[in-house]
């Protein structure tokens, strides 16, 4: 396997010659091109892929000869990590958050050298930075760089505030050298234009303007300060940004007190009352010890069962199974746009949405966010919860969720679950019912269950995606509220990423060798209200315990069968 690198033909010396400050400067744009074994999957294996670098992109297509086809996967150097391998001299890693491409060259020597390349391409293809701003000192250079700094791209990239203040303190630095080399040629002027001797002035006026070129140092400090103004627009708009945000949270606070002060004067007026709601008999220390006491004995009850092994049996519905294509149901429509939404919302960084999300739970891989929401005086706090296990796949995540067989087992608030209607093998209609937690009222659900396979669009050669989005559902034979059962509404949408560390020396991959990503998304209404506060507390209890629970179960299970990808 040999690198491949373009060098420029015998005509292009010259042209290349002229490029020389350019390349110099960092700016050099030769495409670097070769063949590298890239790792695909556990079936294939490592595979021969032909890799570009070029304007600090890494690319990779199938073969040379698909290139015009488009590539099969890119990563950007600029937030790139490269590493070596610890003990195979000719691979090496590239990964961009979670997106890790394990490569091996054809040698040690030819690996070391794509290494050097890619941590090159990498540091000079750093935007802002202070050597960038700093190496391009003339005119044209600087110039760029400002509108490049201007383009609208770079405001939506929205970059931090701390790297536009560096930015600033280096357009600062220029801004300053460029006055002193200004000031200089007028006081020089002014010196000859006050001299005894005119002739020996027009002389040293001469000989200080061919010095300096008094236009170009013009030219570029022009470009300086609009590259000051532009970069203070931009700080401006991310200050206004904040302070939006800021004045939303508060209209919120506003209207929670507002409705807090509403509860307090009608409880006054009415009196308290035993039934469940805002104007209970029960206040919320009592509220939550109660419900506190019902959790507890919950899980008492799982690891009773646990202890056990007893097998519970789920409870199948009169309904007949509909064996026809998923796509042929009357749901289908919905259960494929709820999925697809679902699925873009996981696939959202928890930066990306805006900086909504309030961390409140953190253990070691995990961390749970939420954002507080009411409607009517309900809690629905939408929850986000990142997690990583060792040992299992995406798919045997996916499949111990969403199989209704499984789910008394790791699930300890459920009574009953009882499946309506089999729409298809990864479609299913659930009526579950769960345990009452007193004094709140017995609550049930009323869902379609869908898991799916995706492909990861940023790696082919990767593993797939699963995912099982959950979704209320209203059937008109089971109306809600009609029993003695709360309906409660729910959206939830479970994730899962495979990766696999290639193992060396063409062993067979086996569970060490396995890591899963999980993004659990979930958003639920309680159909009746109960205290904020207590919701809450219940929340950052119980979701953690859920999460590690059910991942403990699945790897439990999962240690002593064969693999399923």
């Amino acid at each position: 396997m040999e690198k491949v690198q373009e060098r420029p033909s015998a005509e292009e010396q010259g042209a290349v010659s002229d490029e020389e400050d350019d390349s110099e400067n960092g700016l050099d744009s030769h495409e670097w091109q070769g063949v590298l074994s890239k790792w695909t999957n556990y079936i294939h294996g490592w595979q021969s892929r032909y890799v570009v670098l070029k304007d600090g992109t890494l690319s990779y297509y199938k073969s040379k000869k698909d290139t015009k086809l488009g590539c099969r996967g890119s990563i950007s150097l600029f937030k790139a990590t490269i590493k070596a391998h610890e003990f195979d001299d000719s691979r090496f890693d590239v990964s961009v958050n979670d997106s890790v491409w394990y490569l091996r060259a054809a040698s040690a020597e030819e690996k070391v050298h794509w290494v050097d390349l890619l941590e090159t391409y990498k540091a000079e293809s750093g935007y802002g930075s202070e050597n960038s701003l700093k190496r391009h000192g003339s005119a044209v250079s600087l110039a760029s760089n400002t509108l490049s700094t201007a383009s609208t791209n770079s405001l939506k990239k929205a970059r931090g505030l701390k790297e536009k203040l560096s930015e600033l303190e280096t357009f600062r630095d220029i801004l300053c050298g460029q006055i002193d080399t200004l000031q200089t040629y007028f006081d020089e002027c002014a010196q000859t234009a006050n001299g005894n001797d005119q002739s020996g002035a027009n002389s040293s006026t001469g000989s200080q303007s061919r010095a300096i070129d008094f236009k170009g140092e013009a030219m570029t400090f022009k470009a300086t300060t609009t590259g000051v103004l532009t970069t203070l627009e931009h700080c401006l708009e991310m200050v206004r940004q904040s302070e939006d945000l800021w004045r939303k949270r508060l209209e919120r606070e506003v209207e929670r007190r507002r409705r807090l002060e509403e509860n307090l004067r009608t409880l006054r007026v009415h009196g308290p009352r035993s039934a469940e709601g805002p104007h209970s008999t029960m206040n919320e220390d009592e509220f939550y010890d109660a419900m506190e006491t019902g959790l507890d004995k919950m899980e008492e009850e799982v690891e009773y069962r646990h202890r056990l092994k007893k097998q519970h049996s789920v409870i199948v519905a009169s309904a007949s199974s509909n064996n026809s294509l998923a796509s042929a149901h009357r749901l289908w429509p919905e259960i494929d746009r709820v999925t697809m939404e679902q699925m873009h919302y996981a696939r959202m960084s928890v930066e990306d949405s805006g900086g909504v999300w309030q961390l409140f739970a953190e253990e070691g891989e995990m961390k749970m966010y939420r954002r507080e929401e009411e409607v009517n005086g309900m809690v629905i706090d939408p929850l986000r919860a990142c997690h990583v296990v060792k040992g299992v796949t995406g798919h045997e995540v996916c499949e111990y969720f969403f199989n209704p067989q499984y789910r008394l087992e790791w699930e300890a608030t459920v009574e009953t679950t009882t499946v309506l209607e089999k729409i298809a093998d990864d479609t299913l209609l659930f009526l579950q019912v769960h345990k009452r937690i007193w004094p709140a009222s017995q609550r049930d659900a009323v869902f379609w269950s869908h898991m799916r396979r995706v492909p990861d669009d940023k790696d082919q050669d990767g593993p797939d995606i699963w995912v099982v989005v959950n979704n209320s559902v209203d059937i008109p034979d089971l109306p809600a509220n009609s029993g003695k059962c709360v309906r409660l509404f729910l959206t939830v949408c479970l994730m899962c990423q495979t990766f696999i560390d290639p193992p060396t020396n063409g062993a067979k991959v086996s569970r060490n060798d396995l890591t899963c990503k999980i993004t659990y998304c979930s958003v639920v209404n309680p159909g009746g209200w109960a205290p904020p506060s207590v919701l809450r507390a219940v929340y950052k209890r119980e979701y953690p315990k859920f999460l590690k629970r059910f991942t403990n179960y699945v790897i439990d299970q999962c240690q002593d069968k064969p693999i399923l990808f």
